[in-house]
């Protein structure tokens, strides 16, 4: 097993005991072992159970972002101060008190992306499992905590006509013109619910007044591309995928929303 695999080892065990324990709860109060919607109740169990542990995180993320806020005036000051001033030595000075200012309010620019992070190597573990489900069912493996048996049947699931493990790229059996509709209208929601999320973090971490600062331009850069990121991607996704990441995106409107907003004034 190369290093990759190694890492990813711990990630893609959790993810399919998870998924399998989800999946062994729902066959046992009624619903079809091989059926695709017990698979896709399986992975929104999956994200909930990721989600709900990222609580704390997402807590301290917004304490984070109160910071930010606050920050701005003095953030403001500083861009007043080196105005009109672009030679590398006043760009330089700008940038460290700027960081000094970051570390002095306990904060800094890129911590709207710290829940994302933490996700993606659980993100990884599911794709790497799913985009490899096909060959180990037709050798009758286990992959992870899933049973062969297991396996075989999310296999052989579908939604709408189209197996959870196939992608609009690559296909995956079943109708073709089924996994191309139902792609590309989770990549849509996919793109769509991650654009807005990311939005709704920007306007949370900015106050009114946008300070236009060499280290905010990146965030804005990272933020903003990550739904194009993931857009162009989904081709290669299988559908499981899609539908995991586009819950976790609703999970975050949702707590978003859910946080009480209006009183982090700056």
């Amino acid at each position: 097993m190369d290093l990759l695999g190694t890492i990813m080892a711990p990630f893609k065990w959790l993810v399919s005991a998870m998924m399998a324990g989800f999946h062994d709860g729902l066959s046992a109060i009624g619903m079809p072992a091989a059926s695709g919607w017990t698979w896709t109740l399986s992975i929104i169990g999956l994200v909930l159970v990721i989600r709900a542990a990222l609580i704390p995180v997402f807590l301290k993320q917004v304490n984070v972002q109160q910071r930010m806020r606050r920050l701005q005036p003095d953030l403001k000051k500083l861009q007043d101060k080196y105005k009109g001033k672009t030679d590398p030595v006043s760009r330089q000075a700008m940038a460290q008190e700027q960081m000094a200012l970051y570390k002095a309010h306990g904060t800094n620019p890129f911590s709207a992306c710290l829940p994302l992070l933490i996700q993606m190597p659980f993100f990884f573990a599911l794709f790497q499992m799913l985009s490899g489900i096909s060959a180990a069912a037709g050798q009758g493996e286990s992959v992870g905590a899933m049973s062969a048996e297991q396996v075989a049947q999310f296999d052989e699931s579908t939604i709408f006509g189209a197996p959870l493990s196939a992608s609009l790229l690559h296909g995956g059996g079943g109708s073709q013109l089924s996994v191309w509709i139902l792609s590309i209208a989770m990549i849509l929601a996919m793109t769509a619910s991650q654009l807005i999320t990311q939005r709704q973090i920007m306007a949370r971490s900015l106050s009114g007044e946008a300070v236009a600062t060499p280290l905010m331009g990146p965030q804005k850069v990272l933020l903003y591309s990550l739904p194009v990121v993931f857009g162009v991607g989904g081709i290669v996704f299988p559908i499981g995928v899609l539908i995991y990441w586009t819950t976790t995106n609703l999970w975050t409107m949702g707590q978003q929303f859910a946080v009480r907003w209006d009183r982090m004034g700056p």
